[in-house]
């Protein structure tokens, strides 16, 4: 069974939808590719693993850095899970390139090359937003592009007072520092959206 929620975010309504397994999917309303490979029928239930995503958001909007992860189970081709997992694999206030992660792959397969358009279109069906962080994933020359939930979004989300320069260099001059991958496995990264107080604690 599937279960659904919808939160409220400084960016948008947002819905959650999970398994008894992890997190299956977190979509801001109104995106491309909403709800997609969403179960025709599901529950709207509060679950663990939901309450867990909640909490997370509520840290992570409220300008913490949370110290945790809800469990994850996105639904995609082995090729779309591979992607997701270097997605999480970039640091926090950090940025690469849809070719960037072209090369890490092909590099971690045994290849000589990989298509960056291939690639691109993984991290555009990339089923749960914000925690895999697809927004961190720019242009070969810094501009924003591809992001399922719209690239105002993308903006918001990655323009921030709590990120570091390489970001706010990206969102600002498309001119971005980008850093090699794997430098670090926690891709839980502080955000406020841009001209929105962060959420009070509850």
């Amino acid at each position: 069974m599937i279960y659904t929620q919808h939160y409220e975010s400084p960016l948008g309504g947002i819905l959650l939808a999970a398994d008894d397994t992890g997190l299956t999917g977190l979509w801001f309303e109104g995106q491309k590719y909403f709800a997609r490979n969403l179960d025709a029928v599901h529950q709207e239930q509060e679950t663990a693993v939901l309450s867990e995503a909640r909490r997370w958001l509520d840290v992570y909007f409220g300008g913490q850095e949370p110290d945790f992860t809800p469990p994850l189970h996105p639904a995609g081709s082995a090729f779309q899970q591979e992607v997701w997992a270097l997605l999480r694999r970039i640091p926090c206030g950090q940025t690469t390139t849809y070719g960037a992660l072209a090369k890490q792959l092909a590099a971690e397969r045994g290849l000589s090359r990989m298509s960056a358009q291939a690639v691109g279109g993984a991290v555009g069906h990339n089923v749960i937003s914000i925690i895999i962080p697809c927004h961190r994933v720019v242009g070969a020359n810094g501009s924003l592009t591809g992001y399922a939930g719209g690239i105002d979004k993308k903006s918001r989300v990655a323009e921030t007072g709590n990120e570091d320069d390489a970001v706010r260099n990206t969102v600002n001059e498309k001119n971005p520092n980008l850093f090699p991958m794997g430098r670090g496995s926690d891709f839980s990264c502080v955000v406020e959206a841009m001209g929105v107080e962060p959420m009070s604690e509850k």
